[in-house]
C-alpha cells in the first residue's frame, strides 16, 4: 500500500451544483479502510525568489488516503465533492521515507 494525497482545487464552475456532501464520502473512504485525514486550507500566497508565480487555481483542502496503487487512488476520487461538481481534485504519491521501507 502506498500513501497518496489529494488536493482540491478552489476551481468548481460557479454554475455546478453544490450540493455534493462531504460526510458521505468521507464515510466511503474509512469504509474502504483508506482515510488517513485532511482538512481544509485558508488562504495564502504563493512565493518565489522570481516574482509571484502565476496560479490558475487555489488549494481548498487536502485528504490523504492509503491505495494499492495509482488506478486505486484514482477510483477513490470518485464521490469527492470538488470533483463531482466539475472541479479538479490533483492526485499525488507521497514518497516513502526509509523507515517505511522493507
Amino acid at each position: 500500500m502506498s500513501d497518496y494525497i489529494f488536493f482540491m482545487h478552489d476551481d468548481v464552475p460557479p454554475q455546478a451544483d453544490r450540493g455534493f456532501e462531504w460526510a458521505p464520502y468521507f464515510e466511503k473512504l474509512r469504509a474502504a479502510g483508506a482515510f488517513q485525514g485532511g482538512s481544509a486550507i485558508g488562504g495564502g500566497v504563493c512565493a518565489s525568489k522570481r516574482g509571484s508565480p502565476a496560479l490558475t487555481t487555489h488549494l481548498s483542502g487536502y485528504i490523504r488516503v492509503k491505495a494499492a496503487d495509482l488506478a486505486e487512488a484514482r477510483e477513490l476520487v470518485n464521490g469527492n465533492p470538488v470533483f463531482e461538481a466539475g472541479g479538479t481534485v490533483e492526485i499525488r504519491e507521497l514518497p516513502k521515507d526509509d523507515s517505511q521501507r522493507a
